[in-house]
């Protein structure tokens, strides 16, 4: 069963980036704003970042599809982004087929083995900490969703 990080400690970064140093947690996590499904009213998480293209940054649901902020990125896939020099940036979100996530996911394995293997015991995914293929169903305990970012 996966383990829950305490939400005290889970939400300590968001206000050094509100207040503009974010930058000094490192290009691995980012805050996220997205809108309450109910409320439409803002709210925020720290993730990290699974892997990273040209404008176009990928993140984990570590507690699969019924993250709160997962759910509500599905029903509104617009969302902000603050991470290394980036704050604030408009973004669209698209959760990934299951293919597409397990691609992710092996080279976030080949790239951050320690990592891995790590997310793997939190989220009681042990095919993480392992170097053989990913099991089909990778997707629906650990889906992935890439943002990509409005620079222009």
């Amino acid at each position: 069963m996966a383990r829950r990080i305490p939400r005290w400690l889970a939400r300590a970064p968001i206000p050094l980036y509100r207040r503009g140093f974010g930058r000094l947690l490192g290009r691995r996590l980012l805050m996220l704003e997205h809108r309450g499904r109910r409320t439409g009213l803002p709210r925020y998480v720290v993730l990290e970042v699974a892997d990273r293209e040209p404008a176009c940054l990928f993140i984990a649901s570590g507690h699969g599809q019924d993250s709160q902020w997962f759910r509500n990125l599905r029903a509104d896939p617009r969302v902000r982004v603050w991470t290394g020099p980036h704050r604030g940036v408009p973004a669209r979100a698209t959760v990934l087929t299951g293919e597409e996530t397990r691609q992710r996911l092996e080279i976030y394995r080949r790239r951050h083995r320690r990592a891995a293997a790590a997310l793997g015991r939190t989220l009681d995914i042990p095919e993480l900490r392992d170097t053989g293929p990913l099991p089909a169903d990778v997707a629906t305990r650990l889906p992935l969703v890439r943002l990509d970012l409005d620079e222009g």
